[in-house]
């Protein structure tokens, strides 16, 4: 039973020693350090869930942005069906086409200009 936790143990080490210089001399030959191969960066995520409503119990609408273009799916029933594909992101629009907001506030059109008048129960000053 001994020489079976021994046997054991042994070929974990073995393994551990064979991947460790299987990472070295991969860094060694590609020229980058090996804290580079095992956590690189990852790229930039092309897909994204925007955002999604629930229809009923089974079906959900999906929004979902792939380089910059924005598809409507219908998930969950028999058939999944793209409804609509092909919509511009508002994020991929110039800042230019936004429209600043209005500074002053104007009185509506139709409306009288109301008269300040004196709270009840409470003498002018």
């Amino acid at each position: 039973m001994e020489s079976y936790f021994f046997w054991t143990s042994l070929l974990v080490v073995v393994a551990v020693l064979v991947v460790g210089a299987a990472i070295f001399g991969r860094s060694y030959l590609t020229g980058v350090s090996p804290t580079a191969l095992l956590f690189r960066p990852k790229g930039d995520r092309r897909l994204e869930v925007i955002d999604h409503a629930t229809i009923d119990g089974r079906r959900k609408l999906i929004l979902v942005r792939r380089d910059d273009v924005e598809h409507l799916l219908l998930t969950g029933g028999p058939v999944d069906v793209v409804v609509e594909t092909g919509i511009r992101s508002t994020a991929a629009q110039p800042a230019s086409a936004e429209m600043p907001p209005s500074a002053i506030r104007r009185t509506p059109a139709f409306s009288r200009p109301s008269e300040p008048t004196p709270m009840s129960g409470i003498p002018e000053r």
